[in-house]
């Protein structure tokens, strides 16, 4: 099953219609997470109190964690998320607080280090930006270090296309040319 994972705000999103057609071109039943739909509780004291007592009595079936279980047993993860203000939507970040559950996506070795504990072989993180200035360091470089390095998916593939809002930009052609590029960005 892949997740997708859809931080996208706007009904006409064009990060939407990028991860559209790289969906269609995996081919494979999808599991769509639209981020505003969902009612993420507020990550404050009372909640990190009720997870960490929850975590410590190993109970992972609880619904709290339906998020992170659902994460965890996904064989491939494609997230759509804009580029807002150096990196994304901020239901993404929140999401990710909610599904980095110990026990659940990750454990720690003795050592102190991340173990994975997620089924996942490949994320995609589609984006696109108006402007050219979109490093990769940002969104992208966060997701990729918490798949890399808590969730243990070490194929994070960046599928992007920039510049729609420079002036005398042809939207129409950024996105065709970004959906040309799929097969390659994406490596399908």
């Amino acid at each position: 099953m892949v997740l997708f994972i859809n931080a996208c705000v706007r009904s006409q999103s064009r990060t939407k219609r990028l991860a559209d057609e790289l969906l269609k071109r995996i081919g494979e039943p999808i599991r769509e997470l639209r981020l505003l739909d969902v009612d993420m509780p507020r990550v404050d004291e009372n909640y990190l109190k009720t997870r960490d007592a929850l975590l410590e009595k190993e109970a992972y079936d609880s619904p709290m964690f339906v998020l992170a279980r659902e994460f965890a047993a996904a064989e491939k993860i494609v997230v759509a998320a804009p580029y807002w203000d150096l990196s994304f939507p901020a239901a993404l970040k929140q999401y990710f607080e909610l599904i980095n559950a110990m026990g659940i996506t990750f454990a720690y070795t003795s050592d102190g280090f991340p173990k994975p504990l997620c089924k996942a072989n490949v994320l995609y993180y589609v984006t696109t930006a108006g402007g050219a200035f979109c490093p990769e360091e940002y969104g992208y470089g966060y997701v990729k270090a918490l798949a890399e390095n808590f969730y243990g998916i070490a194929d994070v593939k960046l599928i992007k296309a920039v510049g729609f809002d420079v002036d005398g930009a042809d939207e129409s052609k950024i996105l065709q040319e970004a959906i040309g590029r799929l097969a390659k960005d994406a490596g399908l």
